[in-house]
């Protein structure tokens, strides 16, 4: 995909493989994350979002399309030990490794790949999105 066609990557929601951050998605570009083997995806991060330190089972590898990335390793969220990274830089995520992340004033698109089925885990249950929304539909059964 040439630089033009990932920009004009419809936003649908899709979040297969990403920390699933309200606003952040993903593209499929090759294999499914959700099954075993090989697959890429591409990350659509919005500015100034913030992903809390979690992980992922599998390894993974990624490079910085567009935007500046700002990424971390550590079980807790640390302003201080961001890492900015411009287009062009490539980083890992190792297996059960934490890690979190965030964007400033412009959103960032990361092409990662790895070997699935792939899932999130946050070091913290109060940060995993997943967790705020299963708490959301058990308040609608209650009422």
């Amino acid at each position: 995909m040439t630089p033009a066609e990932i920009q004009a990557v419809p936003l649908d929601g899709n979040q297969i493989g990403s920390a699933g951050v309200a606003g952040v998605h993903t593209k499929v570009l090759f294999g499914d994350p959700a099954k075993a083997g090989f697959y890429s995806i591409l990350l659509f991060v919005p500015a100034h979002t913030t992903i809390q330190s979690h992980s992922h089972k599998d390894n993974r590898v990624a490079a910085v399309v567009s935007g500046e990335w700002h990424f971390g390793y550590g079980d807790r969220f640390d302003e201080k030990s961001l890492k900015a990274l411009p287009p062009g830089s490539v980083y890992s995520e190792p297996a059960g490794g934490n890690h979190f992340a965030q964007t400033g004033a412009d959103a960032v698109i990361v092409e990662i790949s790895g070997y699935g089925p792939t899932d999130t885990h946050y070091v913290e249950s109060k940060n995993d999105p997943k967790a705020e929304d299963k708490d959301k539909d058990k308040n609608k059964n209650k009422n």
